[in-house]
């Protein structure tokens, strides 16, 4: 399946908002400037060298097959990584998909090293109450190709459809949609959407995730993931529901 891309000087939020409340995701080519992409590209490779380390357990690397290093640069205090967040037609654009009195939760750059296995298939926090939701605003400072990998493929509407299938097996959904990141690229993707990132075969794969969530959305919403195999709650490192198990019994 094909997917429409919007270019950032023609934005009517409205069409915009609604778009993503029909799909569950949304794509803006040529967001963000060169140069501010540069900027953030240079220091994502300054902070994680040539030989980052996984920060997650083993049993959450196996389980999940999701081999991501994660960096929180504004917890740090690195105030370029304000400058998207403050970015006005990023605002107005969130404001009009999730209402007044959102909140903007953190920034966190996701790098992957050649040989990984991405992301599984995978819903950013649970989908049972369909008005407590993330959603990622993602940033791309590079182009990924299939050369690369590291590709987005997410379910169209499927953030309307409750949890993700339990299963063991790798398979494709009607209305999977594969999407290519360009540099400067803008992708928003509702919580609930099942999504993920294919293995990155080039040298490395980074993106910038600015999470925010509406009024009223607990702070803790993407604290448990759900997996096909599995519920995995980050606080306390630990599988908090065998889906497998589930399903057989």
């Amino acid at each position: 399946m094909t997917i429409k891309t919007t270019s950032s000087a023609s934005l009517n939020i409205e069409a915009l908002s609604k778009q993503f409340w029909e799909d569950g995701f949304l794509v803006l080519e040529n967001f963000f400037d060169d140069s501010l992409m540069d900027q953030y590209h240079s220091l994502i490779l300054e902070h994680f060298g040539n030989t980052p380390e996984f920060l997650h357990n083993e049993e959450f690397l196996n389980k999940s097959d999701t081999e991501v290093i994660p960096w929180f640069p504004q917890r740090e205090g690195v105030e370029a990584f304000d400058t998207v967040e403050k970015h006005p037609m990023l605002q107005a654009l969130t404001q009009a998909i999730l209402g007044q009195g959102w909140n903007s939760q953190y920034s966190m750059v996701m790098f992957s090293k050649q040989g990984t296995k991405g992301q599984a298939w995978h819903q950013d926090c649970p989908p049972e109450n369909r008005d407590h939701f993330n959603m990622n605003r993602l940033v791309y400072t590079m182009d990924v190709s299939p050369e690369i990998g590291g590709l987005t493929m997410v379910v169209k509407g499927s953030h309307k459809q409750g949890v993700l299938p339990a299963s063991d097996r790798d398979e494709t959904f009607e209305n999977e949609v594969v999407l290519e990141p360009k540099k400067g690229m803008l992708v928003l993707l509702h919580g609930h959407t099942w999504h993920r990132v294919t293995p990155v075969v080039g040298d490395y794969r980074v993106s910038t995730n600015y999470r925010c969530a509406p009024k009223g959305t607990p702070d803790d919403i993407t604290d448990i993931c759900v997996y096909r195999n599995m519920r995995y709650q980050f606080s306390v490192s630990r599988v908090v529901e065998d889906r497998l198990a589930k399903a057989v019994s």
